[in-house]
């Protein structure tokens, strides 16, 4: 008999070998009392589908779809649930999951004779998925080896997943089944379509929108928010990928192979650069408007998206325009740690708006639009106070003042300022690839890897410390950036197609220090597990102005 211990509720029970995780919580159920339906489980901080069998002494905690494994594990369903539909209504077509938008995920869609797509056809679609969750068509998990994995894909010319595969390294690999119906996925799924009771489908643009639950309460879906200048970012993104032939992890290992390494990189750079000249570019025509010029920048975006040394190639380039860029960052804007908001743990809460003394910072935007000579303050992070120590300012008649920060685009910073004088940014790292047709990579997992990377080389904290701080940093992005992001004049996308196999490079010795013991080793070996997808290549080419090397080391820039 095995020993089970239910973290849930810490307590112990035995169950004979080979029981399912699904026969455990039914033993363990009345004692849980989730608040929502169980959809899958973490056995020794390891997440697991619902129907893995037991074999020896675990812990195992369930987990609902409002913990981050338990949503990937509903959302990765509902992929295949759609996938099921369109191949049952549309033989032979091709669906590609995209990326996350509007609270929801884009899906594009082609049918095999070339014809668009129209609104009853996402309907007939939602219909026959709605059949599948009706009748309760269970996921079925197979393991084959690698070549007979390969084989099988190979067989319906799924060339994403057989390019994936052949270039993993892997030995074994997992595929699944619905009906008659195959596919690949790097994470559990639920035991059965019957599990996925909250959805939506509709049109979305010239694709669909597969719409999924709520993070806080997954009984309801997502608010759907519009978001049509993050489409045209991701828009594109997906003219970058054509241009570089590029489009899943396994065309990128492909190039790797074939070594067109340093050309994937000198190509994804003169493409950023080339949107940060546009950027500088209009920054100035907007400059010498004689009726209303742009005298303020503002830069936002999530953390490690890049944002200080986007800044300082973008006033690189505003030099070369004859502007002269000066700096100012609400860091230094900081009220005193004392009147630091605080979080429900009792933790300074400083991403919240009121840890910036923005009416002072306002006052002296205003001041210097009318230049004004004014005296900015100096936030000293020893003592933790706000201090003036003679730094003054004024802006000269071809200056253009830069304010860079995860509130720059928060009304409260610049209501003052007439629109007509501000350009907004914002930058995210929005993830240039994906596994293949149906594994989309997490935009936040990106920026996720880059801080631990950055944390770890600085000395800041370790990798376990970086990813348990990760929710409170996600939570505060939901509050205080992504709700700005459609004001911004235009978008920058910084991450780079081969990103992954740089990352991988120096976030595998850091992952793997995270013990195994501890919370934070599922969201460690998760990470370490789609990297592993990816075939490292060295930094070296990496030139030294990249945003990259913000998160590796090695930039030409002072920080």
């Amino acid at each position: 008999m095995l020993q089970i211990r239910c973290k849930n509720n810490n307590t112990t029970k035995s169950f004979p070998e080979g029981t399912s995780l699904l026969d455990v919580y039914q033993e363990f159920a009345d004692d849980i009392k989730l608040p929502y339906p169980v959809v899958s489980a973490k056995v020794n901080n390891t997440s697991q589908g619902l129907k893995f069998r037991l074999f020896q002494n675990r812990d195992v905690e369930f987990m609902d779809a409002r913990e981050g494994s338990g949503h990937r594990a509903y959302v990765r369903s509902l992929c295949f649930l759609l996938y099921k539909a369109t191949q049952d209504l549309f033989p032979g077509s091709k669906l590609f999951v995209e990326h996350t938008i509007s609270r929801g995920y884009y899906c594009n869609f082609k049918k095999r004779a070339g014809e668009q797509l129209k609104e009853s056809d996402v309907e007939r679609i939602a219909a026959r998925m709605q059949e599948i969750v009706n009748v309760d068509m269970p996921f079925r998990r197979n393991e084959a080896t690698n070549e007979e994995a390969i084989r099988v894909f190979a067989e319906r010319g799924f060339t994403d997943k057989v390019k994936l595969l052949e270039t993993s390294g892997q030995i074994y690999s997992d595929y699944y089944m619905l009906g008659d119906t195959v596919d690949y996925y790097y994470g559990p799924l639920v035991p059965s379509a019957g599990y996925l009771k909250v959805w939506a489908l509709e049109p979305y643009h010239d694709g669909m929108l597969l719409r999924v639950p709520d993070w806080n309460n997954p009984m309801v879906l997502a608010e759907k928010v519009d978001m049509p200048k993050t489409y045209e970012m991701f828009a594109e993104k997906t003219r970058w990928d054509i241009i570089m032939h590029l489009s899943n992890a396994g065309d990128v290992n492909k190039a790797i192979l074939k070594g067109h390494a340093s050309e994937l990189i000198q190509v994804s750079e003169a493409l950023q650069e080339k949107k940060i000249v546009q950027i500088a570019e209009e920054i100035d025509r907007r400059f010498r408007d004689e009726k209303n010029p742009v005298r303020l920048v503002l830069i936002t975006g999530p953390s490690s998206s890049g944002k200080t040394t986007f800044c300082k190639r973008l006033s690189v380039q505003l030099l070369a325009c004859g502007l002269r860029p000066y700096s100012i960052s609400t860091d230094d804007y900081f009220v005193n740690r004392v009147d630091t908001p605080k979080l429900p743990n009792g933790d300074y809460d400083f991403d919240n708006i009121e840890a910036v003394e923005y009416n002072l910072l306002e006052e002296h935007l205003t001041r210097l639009m009318k230049g004004e000579r004014v005296e900015v303050p100096e936030y000293n992070f020893v003592t933790g106070k706000r201090e003036y120590n003679g730094k003054k300012v004024k802006l000269a008649n071809d200056s253009v003042l830069i304010i860079e920060g995860i509130h720059a685009l928060n009304p409260l910073l610049t209501q003052k300022i007439a629109d007509s004088m501000k350009f907004k940014v914002y930058i995210s790292a929005l993830t240039s690839i994906s596994l293949d047709d149906h594994n989309w990579i997490p935009v936040r997992d990106n920026r996720l890897l880059r801080r631990i990377i950055r944390d770890y080389n600085k000395g800041a904290f370790t990798a376990q410390q970086t990813i348990s701080q990760w929710k409170n940093v996600c939570e505060a992005e939901d509050k205080w950036i992504f709700p700005f992001q459609e004001t911004a004049d235009v978008m920058f996308n910084s991450a780079l197609n081969i990103e992954f196999a740089v990352l991988r490079t120096h976030a595998e010795i850091i992952l793997a220090s995270v013990p195994k013991n501890c919370p934070e080793y599922s969201e460690a070996h998760r990470l370490l597990k789609f990297i592993h997808y990816f075939i490292p290549i060295s930094d070296k080419e990496i030139p030294p102005t990249s945003i990259m090397r913000e998160f590796v080391g090695g930039s030409s820039f002072k920080y």
